[in-house]
């Protein structure tokens, strides 16, 4: 495959570190395009990885494009790559927020295949959740992203109209997540133990966990009737965490995402 990345900001680059260190990517070449290439210099040893601010000559030398531009930036990118752009050759995958597939389709010669894809930062240590859905040509070629992903993480393929969910649970839900382990980290520091054994712990908990679930296929709950007994400690603290509105909040906290999402795409 030959890949090129047009906008190389934190997502872009998560992107590529993980095409870069896994070996299911079997990139011919590798085009990182962005204004400003200072930023990229980690990348210039690297074989078969091209740095450029030219985003024309990205899309000439790539028959996968992934646009990882800001939203507010895509307009001007699409207008001024258009006449690059051959149907025949190129899939486009777009993991920009909030611009639908019609919108890019709108700006590219007829009948270019247009995937549109939502991962999240941890793409750069291949354990992206990422969400894919395509026009009738994108379908066709749909293996293509997969590859990409799958080797990055986990891929699923969902409607169109649900990518906005899906960003504020794969794509925001990261930071979600974080504040979940930073808060357990300083209660573990408040119950005694040092910075770095705190977090260390609650790292290794949330890993944990979420292992249990995939390994086993079963419920939360389910795994929470395994660790709670009568009068425990267990029992104690989740029936407290739950007065307190633990999962109210982290559901409100979602559906607060999701509005101002859908208002950034009004």
């Amino acid at each position: 495959m030959k890949i090129a990345i047009i906008g190389v900001g934190n997502l872009g680059y998560s992107i590529a570190l993980g095409i870069i260190s896994e070996d299911n990517v079997n990139f011919e070449s590798l085009y990182l395009s962005k204004r400003n290439t200072n930023t990229l210099n980690s990348f210039k040893n690297i074989p078969n990885t091209k740095i450029t601010s030219d985003n024309k000559e990205a899309v000439n030398n790539s028959d996968i494009i992934i646009l990882a531009v800001q939203p507010n930036q895509l307009d001007t990118v699409l207008k001024a790559i258009k006449t690059e752009v051959d149907p025949k050759k190129h899939t486009i995958i777009s993991v920009i927020t909030g611009r639908t597939i019609a919108q890019i389709e709108n700006m590219l010669p007829k009948g270019t295949a247009v995937i549109r894809s939502m991962p999240n930062t941890a793409i750069s240590v291949s354990q992206s959740m990422t969400c894919l859905s395509a026009n009738s040509k994108g379908k066709k070629n749909i293996e293509c992203a997969k590859t990409i992903f799958n080797a990055l993480g986990k891929t699923i393929c969902i409607d169109e109209e649900l990518m906005q969910a899906a960003t504020v649970i794969c794509a925001s839900g990261i930071a979600f997540w974080m504040r979940l382990i930073r808060a357990t980290t300083q209660g573990a520091i408040q119950l005694g133990f040092d910075t770095k054994e705190a977090q260390e712990l609650s790292m290794q908990t949330c890993l944990g966990a979420a292992s249990l679930l995939v390994k086993t296929e079963s419920h939360p709950e389910q795994e929470i009737d395994r660790v709670t007994t009568p009068r425990g400690c267990t029992i104690s603290g989740l029936n407290e965490m739950e007065h307190q509105g633990l999962s109210s909040a982290l559901i409100k906290g979602l559906v607060k995402s999701f509005d101002k999402i859908n208002e950034i795409k009004k």
